[in-house]
């Protein structure tokens, strides 16, 4: 629901409203006039929190309260979503070790944030018609020096660039590893 769908006091339709006190106690099924009525007795708004109920249900309660709650719980629920990304790093035949393990330890860093990784193992000129299976050894050493737990996401295979493989965090190995 969102801000201005809110409903208070007169813009409430409904003939009938199922009616909760500031505190939770449910006060039942009244005419709308007699609900607003309760909540000018206690000096508070009558807000329509579940319009699609039959009866819609409406709460006595502070209106700038009851915004300031949503918004809370928005920011929590924000806060709580991990959108995932794929990472992309680039390795070729003639990459250095140092290079490697730089790279694989930024891969791995990726991972441990819950991102997918994608690696691709660049191949240009003759490169390109090498053998699959060299090519495929190739970037499996690669894999090999990654210090975080992984499992491949999307096999290894060719693509325009090259050789392309897919990994992700695999967090059962990861528990394993805590427990010790």
């Amino acid at each position: 629901m969102g801000k201005s769908d809110i409903r208070i006091n007169d813009d409430i339709r409904a003939r009938e409203v199922r009616v909760i006190t500031q505190e939770g106690e449910n006060l039942g099924i009244m005419p709308i006039r007699e609900a607003l009525k309760k909540a000018q007795e206690c000096a508070l708004d009558l807000i329509e929190i579940s319009p699609n109920a039959k009866p819609p249900i409406t709460k006595i309660t502070d209106y700038g309260k009851y915004k300031y709650e949503l918004k809370k719980k928005e920011k929590q629920a924000k806060a709580k979503a991990h959108i995932t990304e794929t990472k992309i790093t680039q390795v070729k035949i003639g990459t250095g070790e140092g290079d490697l393990l730089r790279k694989a330890k930024k891969v791995a860093e990726w991972l441990a944030e819950g991102h997918r990784v994608k690696i691709d193992l660049f191949l240009w000129g003759r490169y390109k018609y090498m053998e699959f299976e060299f090519l495929k050894e190739r970037l499996e050493k690669f894999l090999a020096i990654i210090p975080e737990s992984y499992k491949i996401a999307d096999n290894i295979k060719k693509s325009p660039k090259g050789l392309t493989v897919v990994i992700e965090r695999d967090k059962s190995k990861n528990k394993k590893n805590e427990n010790k």
